[in-house]
């Protein structure tokens, strides 16, 4: 009977002994308390355990989107397909520059030029702002444009230098500025605008200063309009200041130069020119010349006439023929025809 006791009694505390020791996959993975943190710890397991397939494979999971899965880690042994780890600690974020939009892959994706990520496990890539470039891959930021050239559009890979007579003075700049009324910008890629010169101008409207008509002058810098010339003064040049007029020329509004009066055959009178005493002089001796002339010619052709009509009303004169007498008849007889 007390041998039977004993038995019974080994079978019992082997079969508690079974109940409490662990099984193959409670000690895949062990507990360690960090902070107020409970971080699981992966243990190694061997890939020729027979018993793999039957571990808890509930933990492999896939590694989120914005992370890879990391080589150097203890992985479950039964986690067959890459991208799954036995915990999402053994799965690596990202890092700046990089983005994985999918769950469960091996390696991040760089970001293509233009565009970029400065944070750690992100999914994605933003583009570069309009001011902004990147013409590498994996950038983890953009690059402001340099002043004087530009980016409209987003996710850029270049800046463009600002055309003529626009300028951008600050860095970062999405659009160039026309240059204000007065002044221009002669290059392109311009930081600043430089005032137009005494002598031009340049409205708001345009682009580059222009060289003031004829008649009109600007003797200051950085100016929209030009001036009309004053009366009673000219202006040769469009930087210098009007010239007083001189007493014997003309200067109307807007003159370029004096305007005077034919030397010797007329004079200034007000604000017209009359004839000088010396050219009136002329016209009358010219005129009585003249006037003489074409009498003299009216009497020689009525002269010349009274001569054609004379000879017209004239008699006809006779010809004179030898006295004598020829076949018995006078010889200032006409001859008679016989018919011999």
């Amino acid at each position: 009977m007390a041998p039977l006791l004993v038995v019974s009694a080994l079978c019992l505390f082997g079969m508690v002994l079974s109940q409490t020791t662990p099984t193959p996959a409670a000690l895949a993975s062990t507990l360690v308390e960090n902070g107020t943190a409970v971080t699981p710890t992966p243990a190694p397991v061997s890939t020729t355990t027979s018993s793999c397939s039957a571990l808890n494979t509930s933990n492999c999971e896939p590694c989120a989107p914005g992370s890879q899965y990391d080589n150097s880690t203890l992985l479950c042994a039964c986690c067959t397909e890459p991208g799954l780890c036995l915990v999402p600690g053994a799965c690596l974020p990202c890092t700046t520059g990089f983005y994985q939009p999918l769950s469960g892959q091996q390696q991040c994706l760089p970001c293509r030029q233009g565009f970029y990520t400065n944070f750690t496990g992100s999914p994605l890539c933003l583009p570069c702002l309009p001011g902004s470039f990147n013409n590498n891959t994996g950038a983890d930021r953009c690059s402001s444009c340099s002043p004087g050239f530009f980016s409209s559009l987003h996710s850029s890979t270049s800046c463009s230098p600002c055309a003529q007579g626009s300028f951008c003075n600050s860095s970062g700049c999405s659009l160039c500025q026309i240059c204000p009324g007065g002044s221009e910008a002669l290059q392109s890629a311009a930081k600043e605008c430089t005032q137009c010169r005494p002598g031009m101008h340049k409205p708001r409207h345009q682009t580059m200063c222009q060289i003031c008509s004829s008649g009109s002058f600007q003797i200051h810098w950085g100016q929209e309009n030009c001036d009309v010339c004053p009366e009673n003064h000219y202006c040769p040049s469009p930087d210098v200041n009007p010239i007083r007029c001189p007493s014997d020329a003309f200067c109307p509004q807007g003159s370029l130069a004096p305007g005077y009066c034919m030397e010797t055959f007329f004079r200034k009178a007000g604000d017209t020119c009359e004839l000088a005493p010396v050219t009136i002089a002329l016209l009358v001796i010219g005129g009585g010349v003249a006037l003489l002339f074409i009498i003299l010619m009216v009497l020689r052709k009525m002269r010349d006439t009274d001569g054609e009509l004379s000879v017209s009303r004239a008699p006809l004169l006779r010809k004179e023929r030898p006295q004598g007498r020829y076949y018995g008849i006078p010889g200032d007889t006409e001859p008679v025809y016989a018919g011999w």
